[in-house]
């Protein structure tokens, strides 16, 4: 506004200008040519007259052809000035009027509020979580066009500098659970520093893109400094090797014996190309399968006759030995024996923590980048076949996309699953809407960098949450449900009702899990949920 106002003075300024010499102009034209002498005041009004175009009052007609070749320029003078009136005044004044004017604070009646200062690709996830959590939020932005864009997508977002105290006042600090930020590696570091300064006990979780800057934010003083990129390159390290305990690390143990787990259908599986019945997955192994993602989608309480695909992730439940069994059962015979050749196309931070990982696990490997560097092996455009065949991908067991642009990464999918068909193909992208396209490409295992800044920030700001996994929206709670009192598994009909599934009962210090249809639901108990976000809402809404 205030650069509009620079532009209405000026053009202000141009107008009277331009008044004052036609008026001197005038007078002189009427006294040498026409011998009709004007006073000031009398060519300042002709001039007034003709540019606001209401007339000449009663000088017309003029007898002098310079005088009449005058009055031909200056209308068309006029007519630019008046054009011109319409985007220096007019609009700006119009667009003031009918656009969204996004608030400069936030009321005092918001408070235990997340304060979010992350306009990112990422931050929309993290927004997702606070939202299926029922916690209030608001964003801090100082770009207009990026809050107006948040305030129209029904997000709680005030206009103002986020590394100011007196934007973070704006967005009352002093009574917020916590500040959240993802902005940059400085920038954060600079919020830090004012968010403390208000508010040392506010609680500050900060996200770094570099490990190596944690120290930095630490010192400035976040409580919590998180770096998700390194966090996915261990998640897909760690469905690379083959050991149990590896694909078990994840396991959320539910009283002395159960477990709650993801066990991944791996290619050359005998599991592989059956349905959920014909497998035998529960008598064979004795797990109980809760749910799966296929392609990427988590269905709750698969179909019988749903087809197990290598890539598809089963969510099971069971002691540790049943897992166990399911886990030999999900690999394929090479896995059972051997790591193999493990490629990695990427030596960013996500391909540095994977093979930093695998390293330290003896599994061999393969780097591929587009720039030569230390512990690169293979120089080269990954979506070249050339250059995956020059790093052995026909021969390799695994390839690790640890690639930073998701086009890149769903080319290079597409070019490794043609020359290798057998092999298991795992890849981080930043947007979760690449997910799916992934999986449409050939990759066995897809992870989000969005949604796991995502979870991982939500998870730091709930209490009493236990998320299963970061890169799916999977949580476990423990909840009493006196609306399940005096009612059986069956009769409560949780599953069919919300997508969640009883899994444990705590009653009298005492973990029951040997969960059945007729288990009935005492005074007392509390039971133990696994399911999504939105059946755990469902779940408590009905029941808790």
């Amino acid at each position: 506004m205030d650069s509009w106002k620079r532009r209405v003075v000026g053009y202000a300024v141009f107008v009277f200008a331009v008044l004052f010499i036609t008026a001197f102009a005038y007078r002189w034209g009427m006294r040498v040519y026409e011998n009709d002498p004007r006073t000031l005041i009398e060519a300042l009004r002709f001039s007034v007259e003709m540019f606001s175009t209401t007339g000449f009052g009663g000088d017309a007609p003029w007898e002098s052809q310079q005088m009449n070749a005058f009055i031909a320029v200056m209308d068309l003078v006029g007519m630019v000035l008046l054009i011109g009136a319409l985007p220096v005044v007019v609009t700006p004044l119009l667009e003031a009027a009918f656009s969204t004017t996004v608030p400069r604070e936030i009321g005092d009646d918001l408070g235990n509020h997340v304060i979010v200062c992350a306009d990112t690709s990422r931050s929309d996830a993290l927004l997702d979580e606070f939202a299926s959590e029922s916690i209030p939020y608001v964003v801090v932005e100082p770009d207009p066009d990026r809050a107006v864009a948040l305030y129209e997508e029904d997000h709680n977002v005030i206009r103002a500098d986020p590394e100011s105290t007196e934007g973070l006042r704006r967005a009352n600090l002093t009574t917020a659970r916590a500040l959240v930020t993802d902005l940059s590696d400085q920038v954060d570091a600079s919020v830090v520093l004012a968010a403390k300064e208000i508010s040392p006990d506010i609680r500050v979780i900060s996200v770094v893109e570099n490990r190596d800057r944690e120290r930095y934010h630490q010192l400035a003083g976040a409580d919590e400094v998180l770096s998700p990129r390194a966090l996915l390159g261990e998640s897909l390290a760690s469905k690379v090797t083959t050991a149990v305990h590896t694909d078990l690390d994840e396991a959320v143990l539910i009283g002395d014996s159960l477990r709650l787990a993801e066990v991944s259908i791996h290619h050359g599986s005998e599991l592989a190309g059956t349905t959920l019945t014909n497998s035998g997955i529960g008598a064979r192994t004795g797990v109980n399968v809760i749910g799966a993602w296929f392609n990427g989608e988590f269905e709750a309480a698969p179909p019988p006759d749903a087809t197990l695909s290598s890539g598809t992730v089963l969510l099971v439940s069971g002691r540790e030995d049943q897992l166990e069994r399911l886990v030999d059962l999900s690999n394929s015979p090479t896995r059972r024996f051997g790591a193999g050749e493990t490629v990695i196309i990427g030596y960013g931070q996500v391909g540095r923590t994977v093979t930093s990982t695998l390293t330290d696990a003896s599994i061999p490997v393969t780097v591929v980048d587009e720039a030569d560097a230390e512990g690169v092996d293979v120089v080269g455009d990954a979506t070249d076949p050339e250059t995956l065949a020059a790093a052995g991908i026909e021969d390799a067991q695994t390839v690790v996309l640890a690639l930073p642009d998701d086009t890149v990464a769903e080319f290079t999918t597409l070019v490794a699953r043609d020359l290798a068909p057998n092999v298991e193909i795992l890849a981080r992208v930043e947007e979760s809407e690449s997910v799916p396209k992934m999986h449409r490409a050939g990759a066995d295992y897809v992870l989000a960098l969005a949604t796991v800044t995502g979870r991982l920030c939500a998870s730091h700001v709930l209490e009493g949450r236990d998320v299963l996994s970061l890169d799916k929206h999977i949580e476990v709670i423990q909840s009493a449900a006196p609306r399940l009192t005096g009612r059986t598994v069956a009769e409560a009909n949780v599953r069919e009702a919300t997508g969640c599934t009883v899994i444990a009962i705590e009653r009298d210090a005492e973990t029951i899990t040997d969960i059945g249809p007729d288990t009935r639901i005492e005074p007392g108990d509390e039971v133990v949920v696994v399911g999504t976000d939105d059946g755990i809402r469902e779940f408590e809404r009905r029941f808790a």
